[in-house]
């Protein structure tokens, strides 16, 4: 199983297409023993300053693995954030999604406790309290994507004084941090990719929209297809998923009965992510091989759906054939 980063808590899966009876959970992120969850309790907001910051001596352009000197004296007990590359694009709000490539290492000893350039795949993180140690929510928000940000997090906004041990971060370490902001991502986010033709009469038309609302699903008035339907909408260039993966969406749930809408992350103004291990089959092999920017219409028969043992509540009668729109913003 791929390390995940140690920064996080574990996303949380997405209870409608939770998989049901005796699917194997060995590799999904919610039991990755290799993350560590940020303290809960509530610091107040730091005094944000701009130093001082040790050098960054080599890696210097965005999106490098960067070397980062030894602090020099003693940290700042405040927050120091200073923008080394200035990028140009969307602002990064707090509770966004964020897409970065980072390094993080302790002041006193320059050890580095955790990367994501030598995994070559980005971290894609909630900037939301108990997702994140609260130093990153604090020095990112009002970033734009495409800047290089370092800062200083005492341990107020880092661990806390029970520190990380697996990471070997002690109570009294202040962590330093080089983030490569990629791309940002909330409830307004739509797939980028090119529009693909809709010919097939039989299946379901999907809207091409991309201004974050919800696209329509038109169902036909046919019979449901008996195998499971995985095809472009809108074809993103991204990088493929793969069936280990996890993905941040947008998604809109329709029965092909009726075409009523029994889930939507637009409907609850909230992106979703989790594993592709951890939902109903016909999410899993729908969404593998997909790029990331695309849209995808997904039909799943029963017996690659809930059967005849659909979540409570849901409004999904048994052996019904399930029509979804999704929206594939990352891969995490």
């Amino acid at each position: 199983m791929r390390r995940r980063s140690l920064l996080i808590a574990v996303p949380a899966g997405l209870a409608t297409l939770a998989a049901c009876g005796d699917s194997d959970d060995s590799g999904s992120s919610s039991n990755a023993s290799d993350s560590a969850s940020p303290d809960a309790s509530a610091a107040p907001p730091p005094k944000i300053v701009d130093g001082p910051l040790p050098a960054i001596t080599a890696g210097t352009k965005f999106d490098e693995k960067p070397t980062v000197a030894k602090g020099s004296g003693e940290p700042s007990k405040d927050l120091a954030v200073k923008t080394v590359i200035a990028g140009g694009g969307k602002a990064v709000a707090e509770n966004d999604f964020v897409s970065a490539n980072y390094l993080g290492q302790v002041w006193q000893s320059a050890k580095v406790f955790d990367n994501s350039y030598d995994r070559k795949t980005p971290l894609v993180i909630q900037l939301a309290q108990g997702s994140i140690i609260d130093g990153w929510r604090y020095a990112l928000t009002g970033k734009k994507t495409g800047s290089r940000v370092q800062f200083s997090v005492p341990p107020t906004w880092g661990y806390g004084e029970q520190g990380n041990e697996q990471a070997g971060i002690k109570g009294d370490d202040t962590l330093v941090f080089v983030v490569d902001v990629q791309d940002t991502f909330n409830a307004k986010s739509s797939a980028t990719g090119k529009k693909v033709a809709q010919d097939d009469a039989a299946l379901p038309k999907v809207g091409t929209n991309t201004d974050g609302k919800a696209p329509s699903i038109e169902v036909p008035k046919a019979d449901a297809p008996k195998k499971l339907v995985a095809e472009y909408v809108l074809e993103g260039d991204g990088a493929e998923v793969g069936a280990q993966d996890s993905v941040l969406v947008q998604y809109e749930g329709v029965l092909w009965d009726g075409g009523k809408e029994f889930d939507s992350t637009y409907a609850r103004k909230q992106l979703t992510s989790f594993s592709l291990q951890q939902v109903v089959k016909g999410w899993a092999q729908g969404l593998t091989g997909k790029k990331v920017g695309s849209r995808v219409l997904i039909v799943i028969p029963p017996d690659l759906g809930y059967g005849d043992s659909p979540p409570e509540g849901s409004g999904i009668e048994k052996d019904s054939t399930l029509v979804f729109s999704v929206d594939i913003l990352a891969k995490m």
